[in-house]
Formats: C-alpha cells, structure tokens, sequence
C-alpha cells in the first residue's frame, strides 16, 4: 500500500468551518528545515519555564519588564526590582534587588537612556532609577503634567518622550527624565483621534490614535524637536500595550474606523493585516476592555521569532520566521488558560519572563519541559483529509517524532491518538510509546483505524515532559468501500 506524508505543519487555523477550525497548534510550533531532512515541515515543542528568583509575596504579580545595561528590571506589584546575577564554578544564581515603590494600578511601560530607566503608571506617577547613582526618584516638576496625564513612554534621540491623555506628547529635558519644560510638546492633529500610545521604529516617532497612526521625526527644532514626516496610516491601535517592535516590522491590535479589531504590522509605508479570519473573529467576540487589555511580548529562540499577544483565554503567536500561527497555554490549578508570561525580556544570555500570577521569575528555554513544574500539554490537530468526500480507509498511520526521549522522571513518555469525521467528536484516545532511554527506533503506529465516510482528522497529545520534536505524519490511504 502507497505510503502518504499528511501536513501537520499549518499552525493554528485559518477558517470559521467547523471542521477546519478543528485545527489546533498549541504549545507547538511549526518550523521549516534547513537544506535536505525527512520533512521539510516539523513541529517543535515551545519553551518551558524554570523559577530563578520571586519578590515573594502571593499577589505581586508581573506588570511589566526591561533591559538597561545588561541587567534586568521588573516591576511586581507595587515594587521595582532589578536581577543581579552571580556566576560561581559556572552556575549562575538570581537576586532580587529591591530598588522603589510604583504606585500599584496596572501594568506600566518603560524606557531608559542609559543611565536612567524611567517607570510609568499610565494616568499615574512617573518614576526615574539612576543605576550610576542607585537613586531612585518621583518625577516631581510640575511640567511634567502640565499637558495632561502622562500614559506611555519611549526613548528617542536623546528625550524621553511621553504621551498624555490629551492630543499631546511631551519630551524630558535632554539625557534627564526628571526635567521638563510645560512649552516642550507636540501635538498629533491629523485626525480627531486620541492619542493611544507611542512606539520608535528605525528612529522614528509613531503616535497612534484610535484610527490612525502619524510618523514624527527629530529635525531639531528650536521650538519642539520633532515634527511630522508626513506619512500617516489609516489604521489606529485599540490595545497600547500590544504595540511592539519585531525585527524589520511593528505590529498592533487595531484597525481603522468602524472596523473589528485585527492584527497589523508595518509594511514599509503602509499596513499589513497578519491575523488569519479565525483570529479575527476570536478577538471580535472579545469585549472592548477585553481587547484594551491585550499585551505583546517578542523573543528570538533558536532561529524563531516570536511575538506573542497574550488574549483573556490563550495566547497567539506569531513566528516571523515560518510567518505561522500556534497558541500557548498554560495549566495551573488543572485549569487552562493563556501563556503565564506578564513580560519578556533578554539579559545575561537568557529569556526572563514575568508571571501573571505571582511574583516569581523565570527563564523561557527549550531545554526544559515542564512550566515552574506544571505538566505542559502539546496538541496538534491536523485538516481534514478526504478524498474528494468519498470513503476513505487509513489501515495505519504512523507519527515520525525524536524518539528515545525517556527520562528518569518520565521512563515511557506516550503521545496519544485522538479521531474525529465531524471536528467535534473525538475517538477514545490511543496512546503509543515514544521511546524509553536510548530506544531510537521507536516507532508509534496506529493501525486498522477504519473508514471515514467523508473526512478524517487527527489529534495527537504529549503531556509527558520530554523532549518535544515531530517530524512527519505518514499514512496509509485506501481510497472507496474496499
């Protein structure tokens, strides 16, 4: 019997169908192989998570991350901290340095110069760390909000640029967050929108509105130093704290006026909608505080980049690279939801995360498969196969994966077959072996799995944590009432 390979490779759906939107990619990622392998398509487990430190206190959870110098920053609960790292004989330890109190409201945005690293609660207080000095101050001139309430910050050129709650941005005085003149502002006025957040790219100035975007740039002026390019896009940001920066691009949940919220990215001039429709409909059926909440975070791993947008439910990620969707989840207290990462940020050589529940750190690697020791659970659930929706029958159906996995803790890891002819029933799950300590060879194989009247789908399970890597899905296919 003719041997079939099958895709398994297509992310996280891209249809409303039933069927197709059966579909699934969590806690995978698809990836494209290098020059000649078995399959050019495979599917790499996500990174798990391993505790490094923790401000601990129950309800300190993360409200958001930087990288000044080498060293990381987070703000938990109403403290800012910064990670020091020890190396002894080759193993590193965390410490948590206490270094000011944030008024605790919501997630906060931040930047540095260098030498200072300001912290900002949106509508809030303004806060500058000097880690030159190790002071930590309140923004306390007066100008400081002069021209509203301050929301977001950025770094640009020398300035601290903050917006308002007006349609004005305001800078710092050069090199000093703590200094402001109440005649250094800008406005954003080609549209009535307001404004919703900042964001620098290829040093350049973005304001967003509602509706729209306007690029600004340092010209040096006498009286304000930024002034409009002239390019404005007919797309605004409805969520602030999902407007990152990602290698050549940025993106945003947003859209234009009168539009659903969607997923966008710059696109030289112009603007590209990267969310699939079923995305689409997952965050129009969100309310709109609910999509005001959404937050983004990126990281480099392994030759992916990802950028996550972390929802109520799940978390959606995109991978430049391969230009694929997959979701995250995360399990704690046997209940399911989106990825338990605040923020993301990269120093030491290592991916430090905050958490959404507590106040702990971790570090986000492949080579760790459990999530601060919870069961992390990987399923993929393929399209539908058929044949032009005639009959069809697969005497057996083979999952290529990196075997011999085993482990101490996990001695026979199994990966479980689940089938479905409507995408919402499912078989009794099947499991198979993928290999004690050292067994290769082993190969999952499910065979006499019957005939499918129209279509098949196949949904395959790892909980177990071991190494994660599929290859390929082969199968063989008889076609009609044989």
């Amino acid at each position: 019997m003719p041997v079939t390979q099958l895709p398994i490779a297509n992310g996280f759906y891209v249809s409303d169908s039933l069927p197709i939107s059966a579909q699934e990619c969590t806690n995978w990622y698809p990836n494209i192989a290098q020059g000649q392998a078995l399959s050019q398509e495979n599917l790499f487990g996500t990174d798990g998570i391993y505790q490094v430190a923790t401000s601990g206190i129950v309800d300190e959870i993360n409200r958001g991350s930087h990288e000044m110098f080498g060293k990381p920053y987070f703000v938990n609960g109403d403290t800012l901290y910064r990670l020091d790292q020890t190396i002894v004989d080759t193993v590193a330890t965390y410490t948590l340095v206490t270094l000011g109190t944030v008024t605790k409201t919501t997630r906060v945005s931040m930047a540095d110069n260098g030498t200072q690293l300001m912290v900002l609660v949106p509508g809030g207080n303004g806060y500058i760390y000097n880690h030159v000095t190790d002071v930590f101050a309140q923004i306390t001139d007066v100008d400081f909000t002069a021209n509203g309430a301050p929301q977001f910050v950025v770094f640009i050129d020398g300035y601290f640029l903050v917006t308002t709650d007006t349609k004005k941005f305001i800078v710092s005085a050069l090199n000093d967050g703590l200094s402001y003149n109440a005649l250094d502002f800008g406005t954003a006025e080609s549209d009535p929108d307001d404004i919703v957040a900042p964001v620098v790219f290829k040093n350049q100035l973005f304001i967003s509105g509602g509706e729209t975007f306007e690029a600004f740039q340092n010209v040096g002026g006498a009286d304000f130093p930024f002034q409009r390019t002239g390019l404005f896009l007919q797309k605004g940001c409805f969520a602030p704290y999902s407007l990152i920066n990602s290698q050549d691009t940025f993106m945003w949940v947003g859209g234009g006026q009168n539009e659903s919220p969607a997923i966008w990215a710059l696109n030289g001039n112009n603007t590209t909608k990267i969310s699939t429709t079923a995305i689409d409909s997952i965050l129009t059926g969100l309310t709109s505080t609910q999509v005001s909440n959404i937050y983004a975070w990126t990281y480099a791993q392994k030759g992916a980049y990802f950028i996550g947008f972390s929802l109520p439910s799940t978390t959606l990620v995109y991978d430049t690279t391969t230009q694929r969707w997959h979701e995250r989840k995360s399990i704690v207290d046997d209940s399911v939801g989106g990825l338990r990462v605040s923020s993301i940020t990269k120093a030491y050589g290592s991916v430090f995360c905050g958490d959404t529940i507590d106040g702990r750190i971790g570090i986000l690697t492949p080579d760790v498969y459990t999530e601060y020791g919870n069961t992390i659970s990987r399923r993929i659930a393929t399209q539908p196969f058929q044949n032009n929706m005639q009959s069809i029958f697969f005497p057996s159906l083979e999952l290529t994966v990196e075997s011999g996995v085993g482990n101490d803790a996990v001695p026979d890891p199994q990966i479980v077959l689940e089938r479905s002819q409507d995408g919402k029933t499912w078989s009794d799950p099947i499991s198979r072996s993928i290999g004690e300590i050292g067994q290769y060879n082993r190969r999952a194989i499910w065979r006499r799995n019957g005939r499918a009247s129209r279509f098949e789908l196949f949904r395959f399970t790892l909980s177990d944590a071991v190494k994660p890597v599929i290859i390929q899905l082969t199968a063989n296919i008889i076609p009609g009432d044989k």
